[in-house]
């Protein structure tokens, strides 16, 4: 796994912009590359602020949207369209302005689908390995960009302190009696996570210091979750000023645009 670097921005607006034209830029150079690319959605305010910076990015047309696959690092377990709902905020801020290919986004389905949220996880980690190629020695794809928020208690996805999920090596769980509602979610684990070429940790706000601190400084991830959140290639912790106000000097790898 990749050492994280740091990098911190003003304020929560300037980070979600900052944030918006890093991940352009980041789908325009794989997909010139490739041809193709895959990115993975976080919720929370800074990820659909994140969101809808690239939807009003002048640049946003430089990527080929209809090459690019749409997932998601975990979705509370509600019916299609619930204002709680990641994917909900996704297609507002982003998805229902850019021409995706609509079976290239791939959502979480919630309990209107007539699954349970067992049944739920099992058919999402289904559909990653279908979508996982052999170079990816996983069953699950190698993602290009993880976008993940995190939580005051260092939660990631919905990968909670001291909850079975952190243990569990299936790639998509179900999690039940979750410490933020709604309890019950669907979440990819941290194998799958760890697996993706970069990782993303975008966390905004002063109630974040201390959770980046530690997630930072070595502690193991089932006490910080985040301390887990690596990219085999690259980890980013993309931070505003009072997010960051925590981290030790002596850390080192942190910038300041």
């Amino acid at each position: 796994m990749s050492v994280p670097s740091v990098i911190i921005h003003r304020d929560a607006d300037m980070l979600a912009k900052a944030v918006a034209a890093r991940v352009i830029t980041g789908l325009v150079d794989v997909q010139s590359s490739r041809g193709s690319a895959s990115l993975v959605l976080t919720g929370g305010t800074v990820g659909i602020a994140t969101l809808a910076e690239i939807a009003a990015s002048p640049a946003r047309d430089a990527v080929d949207w209809r090459h690019l696959d749409i997932w998601w690092g975990d979705e509370r377990f509600l019916p299609s369209g619930d204002p709680e709902r990641n994917e909900t905020g996704a297609r507002a801020a982003l998805l229902d302005h850019v021409d995706l290919d609509p079976a290239r986004v791939h959502v979480m389905r919630g309990p209107d689908s007539g699954m349970t949220a067992e049944e739920s996880a099992d058919a999402y980690a289904e559909e990653l390995r279908r979508a996982a190629r052999p170079e990816d020695h996983a069953p699950a794809p190698s993602f290009d960009i993880l976008l993940l928020g995190m939580g005051p208690d260092g939660h990631v996805a919905s990968l909670f302190p001291g909850m079975p999920a952190l243990y569990d090596t299936r790639p998509v769980v179900a999690v039940h009696g979750a410490p933020k509602p709604p309890p019950t979610r669907i979440s990819l684990t941290l194998p799958v996570i760890q697996a993706a070429r970069e990782v993303w940790v975008v966390a905004a706000g002063e109630e974040k210091a201390s959770a980046v601190r530690l997630a930072l400084s070595g502690s193991g991830p089932v006490q910080i979750p985040a301390a887990g959140a690596r990219g085999r290639q690259r980890t980013l912790f993309l931070l505003d000023r009072a997010s960051a106000s925590k981290i030790p000097a002596s850390l080192g790898r942190i910038s300041s645009p």
